[in-house]
């Protein structure tokens, strides 16, 4: 392995965040995705800095020579369709880009004995919440919903890796907010509305997340892939419900929130769940190692997407 070399797989939010703290700390970064659209790197202005390719991570062959040729230390798989509610009407990208893609890379690094650092993006939703609450020692969720069902394989299958030897790390994540994000997303909705003071269309406004800002979350990835492999869940640990965001960010531009939404029943989830929030003690060995915590989430973190989009 090439010491500083770092592949981050596909082109999101969180890859373009990560890469903007491995270029500060001077590491080498590599980018593939399968379409070559780097708008996010563009947009944080670090796309002079990175290197990119073209990777098809359905096709192994397309793998083995994006290794060999930068031979690196650590492997961000980042790629996914990462969207929840459009997980049924794209199942079969939904498994490929999280389970399959997974699976390549982890039969590629066996065939050529290669053993870099290997992290995964998996979501909380692949646990079942006790008392409101998510921890990487919870069980898993029933929901059917391909998205959950393909995170969950992959999470066991990079566990069982581990065991053979590979350092592979599990990385679970709550909400990741960003301005970067897509309009769809609830908080860069909600605030594009309220800053262009219009009415917008809501599902459930009582339930409560764990949102967390994607810049801090690519300084927490780049602290765990400092310390031994094991699987962790990123996030604030700290809950807000729909409600208190359309508060927050409507008075930003001085605007009652109550005047400016509507209840559409096609956001509201049969399943939803009241409490969603990551447990307070999952990134500890963070706190105890780099004293590192979470500062932004609640009003702090509306503010910024508000200001920002």
């Amino acid at each position: 392995m090439i010491k500083d070399n770092n592949l981050i797989i596909g082109s999101g939010v969180l890859g373009a965040y990560l890469a903007k703290v491995l270029i500060k700390k001077k590491k080498n970064v590599i980018v593939t995705s399968r379409t070559r659209t780097f708008s996010n790197y563009r947009k944080l202005k670090i796309f002079k800095n990175i290197k990119v390719e073209k990777l098809d991570i359905n096709k192994k062959n397309n793998i083995k020579k994006i290794l060999k040729k930068y031979l690196p230390e650590n492997i961000f798989y980042f790629a996914g369709q990462s969207f929840l509610p459009k997980s049924y009407e794209l199942r079969k990208e939904t498994i490929n880009s999280h389970y399959v893609g997974t699976k390549n890379f982890i039969d590629v690094l066996k065939k050529t004995k290669m053993k870099p650092n290997f992290f995964k993006a998996n979501s909380g939703y692949i646990f079942k919440p006790i008392n409101g609450r998510i921890s990487i020692s919870n069980k898993f969720s029933k929901n059917q919903n391909p998205y959950v069902v393909a995170q969950q394989k992959t999470f066991k299958l990079l566990k069982k890796s581990r065991t053979k030897g590979f350092k592979t790390f599990n990385l679970v994540f709550l909400s990741v907010e960003s301005f970067l994000r897509k309009k769809e997303f609830f908080v860069k909705k909600v605030c594009i509305n309220a800053k262009n003071r219009k009415k917008i269309l809501v599902g459930n406004l009582d339930t409560y997340r764990d949102y967390s800002f994607a810049e801090e979350i690519a300084e927490a990835v780049y602290l765990v892939s400092k310390i031994k492999p094991l699987d962790i869940i990123l996030s604030t640990g700290k809950g807000i419900s729909g409600k208190d965001i359309l508060k927050i960010a409507y008075n930003l531009n001085n605007l009652d929130y109550k005047k400016f939404y509507n209840i559409d029943k096609k956001f509201i989830r049969k399943d939803d769940i009241k409490y969603f929030i990551g447990h307070t003690d999952n990134h500890e060995i963070l706190k105890k190692k780099f004293n590192f915590k979470f500062k932004i989430h609640g009003k702090k973190l509306i503010k910024k997407i508000f200001h920002n989009t």
